[in-house]
């Protein structure tokens, strides 16, 4: 099985759960910490999930921020047995992730990856939108 941890700074990993509660009904497999909101310490909080984990189970923890202080402290636990770290998550990343329902290949977890950046567009009014909009102006 694939148990998923994502952190970040602030309150990001428990909006991003959140918003997969109201598009995929939730994910039992995915655990949130969200960094310096309290007292709690992300350590602990990852020792805990590791506690949790089964012998087998794939791990993939997930951080806001590339070189950023959480995704600095889940980089220490990549030791661990079948753990994989991505930084930088989106909603398309954790939903293209947490719907699998089985293991993943590195080479799928990549696929999911570029998929996620290629979601990270500039939306534009193509021109025949623009020229509708125009005509309503007069």
């Amino acid at each position: 099985m694939v148990q998923f941890f994502l952190s970040s700074h602030g309150h990001l990993a428990s909006g991003l759960k959140s918003s997969i509660g109201v598009l995929l009904g939730g994910c039992d497999r995915l655990t949130v910490f969200d960094a310096y909101v309290d007292e709690g310490s992300l350590e602990d909080a990852l020792n805990s999930f590791y506690r949790e984990v089964g012998r087998d189970d794939q791990v993939i923890l997930l951080s806001d921020m590339y070189g950023g202080s959480v995704n600095s402290i889940m980089y220490t636990f990549l030791n661990r047995p079948n753990t994989t770290l991505i930084a930088g998550v989106n909603l398309a990343l954790v939903i293209g992730l947490v719907i699998q329902d089985r293991e993943l290949t590195r080479e799928e977890i990549e696929d999911v990856v570029r998929q996620s950046r290629e979601a990270i567009q500039i939306v534009e009014l193509d021109n025949a939108e623009q020229s509708e909009g125009d005509e309503d102006l007069f």
